[in-house]
């Protein structure tokens, strides 16, 4: 069984240090994760927030917002 998240980040260096930690760590067989610039697609900031997203980089899967490290506060990116 795979599971869905989404990764959501703006493509500032903690952010794309954050995406390559989490591509080496988790296994894509169980894993499927869509990675969302928030810097690029900008129209996706309700979505993120509503997934209760506050900061980015975040992992999002069942339900549940994990903040890694601190890049950029969502209001920063709108």
């Amino acid at each position: 069984m795979t599971t869905e998240a989404k990764f959501y980040h703006a493509g500032c260096p903690v952010c794309v240090a954050a995406e390559q930690q989490l591509a080496a760590a988790l296994d894509p067989d169980r894993y499927r994760v869509e990675v969302v610039h928030l810097g690029e697609q900008k129209a996706r900031l309700p979505e993120a927030e509503q997934a209760g997203v506050r900061s980015v980089p975040a992992l999002v899967f069942n339900g549940q917002v994990f903040h890694i490290n601190h890049g950029a506060d969502l209001s920063e990116l709108k």
